[in-house]
């Protein structure tokens, strides 16, 4: 039986990341591009969306249809053209705005990409009811999947470069003069 993974951050307030919400009002407003906002939802948590399933029902005492079983789904856009999507969000005011009734779970936003590859979806789609919309499709959708698997040496075609901080240096804005 799958098991509830432990939350990211257990003090989250479900707020999105001032970085991403920055870097997707700048990419609404056409002053940023998918770069922009990949960098910032790079290093991000997300939310994803669980929902109840009903799988079983039975009549009640009164006569009532009432719920008997019910399990827990990961639900999925999907297009016109069939092709799937994994849903993502980056707070819960989105999450909310998509359907009031949803959980979230914490994720990095590597982790839903390798989670979409895995469950063979064509995108990721964040914030799918706004405030923006972004999507996360084909190479750069593998690319970043294969960066939280580990399996970057499988991909053709495309380059990926994992980056680290360097260490701060100190600068010398003036220099001392002895004399």
């Amino acid at each position: 039986m799958p098991s509830i993974p432990q939350p990211l951050d257990p003090h989250d307030d479900g707020a999105a990341a001032p970085a991403v919400a920055a870097a997707l009002s700048a990419y609404e407003a056409g002053t940023a591009g998918p770069a922009e906002v990949l960098n910032a939802l790079s290093g991000a948590r997300l939310l994803v969306p669980v929902v109840a399933l009903l799988t079983e029902t039975e009549v009640g005492a009164h006569g009532l249809k009432q719920e008997k079983e019910s399990e827990m789904a990961l639900p999925k856009l999907v297009g016109q053209d069939g092709r799937q999507a994994v849903l993502a969000f980056t707070g819960t005011d989105a999450l909310t705005r998509w359907r009031p009734d949803a959980r979230p779970i914490q994720a990095t936003a590597l982790q839903v990409c390798q989670a979409a590859v895995q469950e063979r979806a064509a995108a990721v789609v964040v914030d799918v009811a706004g405030p923006v919309q972004f999507v996360i499709e084909g190479e750069v959708l593998a690319a970043l999947a294969a960066v939280e698997s580990g399996t970057v040496s499988e991909l053709n075609g495309v380059t990926v470069a994992k980056v680290t901080p360097a260490a701060p240096r100190r600068r010398r804005w003036f220099s001392r003069k002895n004399g």
